[in-house]
């Protein structure tokens, strides 16, 4: 679905990624691991178009999008959701899900089915404002506005940064049956390794802006764990 190559990017003159090959195959989550400061957000941001430079080549099912601004990417099938959720606090949660439908194909300005599936408690609570709801909430309600823009691609950056423990385990459920059950493709940025065994199909082990391993989830052995994600 997603062939990234010899892609390296920029902030200014700070020359983040470097030479970095990726691809990312359709109907799979694949997860991207490595030491804080490696650029795996930055790789997220870069697939985006909201870094200030990059060279290389990014192709979604086939088409070159190297060129094109966010919104067309968005358009194209792309949804993000950035580290920290980036809700808009006085919008209300229904407010803050459509935001997401502007990038849809077809224009429509529609909750999709599937978030009533996902987050009842969204559903229940469209008047509240985005901003009253906890940590765990706000990561549910970043993912429902993703959805809403009817993506084929999500890219999800440490999902669980900073959410309560009992909220970790439904929003690692909700990755699952987002892929499994209604077949998206990810790309994951997740610091949990035992998770990542469990959701992820293939891996890439970011080191200072290159991918210094990747394959198949039952290739990520503890040796590469530790010599490129411990401290």
């Amino acid at each position: 679905m997603l062939t990234i190559e010899k892609l390296n990017s920029y902030y200014g003159r700070s020359h983040v990624l470097q030479g970095l090959s990726l691809h990312v195959h359709a109907g799979k989550v694949t997860a991207i691991l490595g030491r804080n400061g490696t650029g795996k957000t930055t790789l997220l941001k870069t697939l985006m178009s909201l870094t200030g430079r990059m060279t290389g080549t990014i192709s979604l099912q086939g088409e070159d999008i190297s060129a094109a601004p966010t919104h067309l990417r968005a358009r194209a099938g792309i949804a993000y959701v950035p580290q920290g959720r980036e809700i808009i606090p006085d919008f209300t949660i229904r407010e803050n899900i459509l935001m997401g439908a502007f990038a849809r194909k077809d224009r429509r300005h529609i909750i999709p089915e599937l978030v009533p599936e996902l987050f009842p408690y969204l559903i229940e609570n469209l008047d509240r404002p985005g901003g009253v709801l906890s940590g765990g909430q706000q990561q549910q309600l970043a993912i429902a506005r993703a959805l809403a823009a009817d993506p084929q691609l999500l890219l999800l950056d440490e999902p669980n940064e900073g959410i309560q423990p009992s909220i970790v385990d439904e929003i690692e459920r909700i990755i699952v049956r987002l892929n499994r059950e209604y077949g998206m493709t990810v790309v994951l940025v997740e610091q949990n390794v035992s998770f990542i065994r469990q959701a992820a199909d293939s891996f890439a082990m970011m080191e200072k802006g290159r991918i210094v391993s990747q394959g198949a989830i039952d290739e990520l052995t503890d040796e590469l764990v530790n010599r490129h994600m411990t401290v």
